[in-house]
């Protein structure tokens, strides 16, 4: 096997280009992709600010290394969700990253623990509340990531969502004729009305293609899965849409690329409802209350009852002896929470 670039030894076979590279030039090849795909669907520019949203799998330190390598101006922030055992593993990973690879190159990483700004864990969330621990986390994810970009002036977050991710999702929507979602399905999510831009830059590039790029650039990354992710409906979606890629390669691409070119703009898109600023933390909600602030206030309760006490009502109810959307310590109106650099002393585990 030879590579279609040089004919020298190929590592690497992609059969969906039909195309085999040698490690120089599949790297090439990868960065070429992500430049592609910022270009495509004009998620930033050189001047804007990125904030690369990392979790320590090889999807995010990928992003994030190739975005560094490509010259833009990216930041990272890593949440520690407080799951056991994985969320050290993953602390580990992404603090030894920006050390060798990120910090030498001007990057800063910001470090937010749930558990020490906001009183909670997800292991808490799953057992005290009627919220599946995946619900838990994503909310809580998306809630801190736009309000640090927010305040600490960033112009867009960036995910490691990869072909095979958002195929996945195309599916999974297509199968529930999930109108809404289907015409929100794209790799920017404009900003505005106190939310940051959101852009996909791996939206070009399959799951196996990043993991190879990690392997051959040595990006250390945490290979376990998320223990709450097994059994997943996405896997379900994933190994569907790989048996068909077996079958009949570049099926995941042109299914959801011909989405994006001919099928979306069949769909309309609905307007975001008026949104007003949450009355404890700020930030934009339809209603009164965001919906984090409210699961933190029924966390927060929870918590304080001997022995965990019953699932409560949906009201924010621990609005008065807390506020829902700020660190625990701080008192009034919510501020960004404390992510610290990285590499100063009293960042958080």
């Amino acid at each position: 096997m030879r590579c279609i670039k040089c004919r020298g030894k190929a590592v690497i076979d992609l059969r969906r280009h039909n195309a085999a590279f040698c490690r120089e030039h599949f790297v090439e090849f990868f960065q070429g992709q992500v430049r592609r795909a910022i270009e495509q669907f004009r998620m930033f520019g050189p001047d804007d600010r990125i904030l690369v949203a990392v979790s320590g799998g090889k999807d995010s330190l990928v992003l994030w290394e190739v975005l560094l390598h490509l010259g833009y101006r990216a930041d990272a922030l890593y949440i520690d969700l407080g799951i056991g055992d994985y969320s050290a593993a993953s602390t580990e990973k992404v603090r030894r990253f920006h050390q060798q690879r990120a910090a030498p190159l001007g990057a800063d990483l910001h470090v937010v623990s749930l558990k020490a700004a906001y009183g909670f864990d997800v292991d808490e969330a799953r057992d005290r509340v009627r919220r599946p621990p995946c619900s838990a986390c994503g909310l809580s994810k998306r809630y801190i990531f736009n309000k640090v970009a927010v305040d600490r002036g960033y112009d867009v977050v960036a995910t490691g969502h990869n072909l095979d991710d958002e195929a996945a999702v195309l599916l999974g929507n297509v199968l529930r004729w999930n109108m809404s979602y289907l015409a929100r399905q794209w790799p920017v999510l404009p900003g505005g009305r106190g939310f940051v831009r959101k852009v996909k830059p791996l939206v070009r590039l399959t799951e196996r293609e990043t993991a190879a790029y990690a392997v051959l650039t040595g990006v250390d990354y945490i290979v376990e899965e998320c223990p709450h992710a097994v059994g997943a409906t996405s896997h379900v979606y994933k190994d569907l849409l790989n048996r068909l890629e077996q079958q009949s390669p570049g099926s995941k691409h042109q299914f959801l690329f011909q989405f994006y070119q001919q099928g979306r703009s069949q769909l309309k898109v609905e307007e975001r409802p008026d949104l007003r600023s949450c009355r404890y933390c700020g930030q934009p909600t339809p209603g009164d209350v965001c919906a984090f602030c409210r699961m933190t206030a029924l966390l927060l309760d929870q918590l304080e009852q001997p022995g965990g006490g019953a699932a409560m009502d949906s009201s924010p109810a621990g609005a008065q002896r807390s506020t829902p959307g700020a660190p625990v310590s701080q008192a009034g109106p919510a501020a960004a929470p404390e992510a610290e650099p990285a590499s100063e002393a009293g960042a958080v585990n």
